[in-house]
């Protein structure tokens, strides 16, 4: 359908205007009329043509039998003369008072040897809209006569039975593609009809939790369909504004937090127990954590990308590395930049594809054994691999992982099982993917593949910000 509305759209222009074609019965009523008119006017001149057709192949059948009969009737004499005999029973049909038939005997140099209205030359079988008929040409003892058989198609009776058997006989089997064209236009006609609510189908397949601002279609809808239509919309008008209302109260929260945690790491530090204020300081860390990939969240899900804006994937993974190493090696472990040297352009925004990168390289330094070095690799197809040496993850786990607050150890206290998350929705917001694999030598390996950016959108960026 891939653009089921441009299909449609000069049916919508004819139809969409009328009140009364609004309504799906009226449009396949009317359409289906419009259709048997059609058929309704083709096919009977169609069968009278072939019902004539048959009617005067059975008359010159007829015709020439007759003519053959005449034809036996002729004998030659031994003195060479040619005779005519016509039986008592055929005298009637010829005769000028029954007016019908009539038949005329010549010579092959075209002197009229028997006829049946001799006295009458004028009233000789002739070519005319009311007079048909046929001729046999026959060889006798050496003389070539020609037969000729005429009717009067004024006078004509029709033979109802020969005429219907061999009518039916012979054009019966147009009723079979006669159907099958009828089905054809009830298929052509109904699809069209529905054409409009393909449109709103097509419409209502790409709203999501990213796209709530999408509305079906109303111009085109048929009336009878039209208050279902309007009904959804505006549940997506009452769920766009719960989902608007979640993501305020949970930047609304993250901010609120902020500032009640710089004053309590403020008044911690206060406290004369060292081992205390260290666990206390730890806690505030960990919540601090927690606030900023809330408010992530919440830029994330209201986050419009440009789809011209692009991104160096090397620098944006250079720059992770840069910011997380103190927390690396503050755990005793390291983290490597592997791959690409060179630029590597992506569709996307960097600020977003830095947090998901660097969520990912945080979660890999989290479980990756000690004195171990966690690999950030870029490809230049635009993808970038984070490997670690931990304990890898479970089969049964590997789509939970990527779930909002869930965490496979609950006792553990050092994340809320928001990072994954995190990276998987600044996946989808990118078009991008993001798979899981464990290593053979163990540990696990998340790969992002974003869409790689043309070079000629390269220049042009470069040339836009010059």
């Amino acid at each position: 359908m891939a653009r089921v509305g441009s299909n449609v759209g000069s049916y919508a222009g004819s139809y969409g205007r009328s009140p009364t074609f609004k309504s799906l019965i009226w449009r396949i009523v009317f359409l289906h009329i419009l259709a048997v008119a059609v058929v309704a006017i083709f096919l009977p001149l169609v069968l009278f043509w072939l019902l004539n057709s048959e009617i005067d192949q059975l008359h010159r059948d007829a015709m020439r039998a007759q003519a053959e009969v005449l034809a036996q009737r002729i004998v030659a004499q031994p003195d060479g003369l040619l005779t005519f005999n016509l039986p008592d029973s055929l005298k009637g049909l010829y005769s000028d008072a029954y007016g019908r038939y009539q038949y005329d005997i010549r010579d092959v140099e075209g002197r009229l040897l028997f006829s049946s209205h001799p006295r009458s030359p004028a009233a000789a079988p002739r070519s005319s809209e009311s007079i048909s008929g046929a001729a046999v040409t026959r060889d006798i003892d050496g003389k070539t006569v020609r037969i000729q058989v005429a009717e009067d198609l004024a006078h004509r009776d029709v033979i109802i039975d020969d005429i219907v058997s061999n009518f039916f006989r012979r054009v019966g089997w147009i009723t079979i593609p006669i159907l099958l064209v009828l089905l054809a236009t009830d298929i052509i006609i109904f699809r069209r009809a529905i054409a409009p609510l393909w449109k709103a189908s097509e419409e209502a397949s790409n709203i999501g939790p990213a796209r709530t601002d999408i509305r079906l279609p109303t111009e085109q809808i048929p009336r009878e369909i039209l208050p279902l239509v309007t009904a959804v919309n505006q549940a997506l008008d009452r769920l766009e504004d719960g989902f608007r209302l979640q993501r305020q109260f949970t930047a609304d929260a993250a901010h609120q937090l902020r500032t009640p945690l710089a004053i309590l790491r403020t008044r911690i530090e206060t406290l004369d127990d060292r081992a205390a204020r260290q666990s206390l300081h730890a806690d505030i860390e960990a919540m601090s954590r927690l606030v900023a990939q809330l408010l992530e969240i919440a830029e994330l899900d209201s986050l419009v990308l440009d789809p011209g804006e692009t991104a160096d994937l090397r620098a944006v993974c250079a720059d992770v590395v840069a910011a997380i190493a103190p927390f690396a090696i503050a755990q005793h472990k390291d983290i490597a930049l592997k791959g690409s040297d060179a630029p590597v352009m992506i569709h996307g925004n960097s600020e977003m594809v830095q947090r998901a990168i660097f969520n990912l390289a945080e979660n890999a330094i989290k479980f990756t054994a000690r004195d171990t070095t966690v690999d950030i690799e870029v490809g230049e197809d635009g993808s970038v691999r984070v490997r670690d040496c931990g304990p890898g993850i479970a089969e049964a786990e590997r789509e939970l992982i990527f779930q909002r607050f869930w965490r496979a150890d609950r006792r553990r206290s050092d994340g809320a099982g928001l990072g994954l998350s995190i990276v998987r929705a600044v996946a989808d917001d990118h078009a991008a993917t993001v798979a899981m694999a464990n290593l053979p030598g163990g540990g696990a390996e998340f790969t992002l593949r974003f869409r790689p950016a043309e070079k000629s959108d390269d220049a042009e960026q470069r040339a836009t910000r010059h």
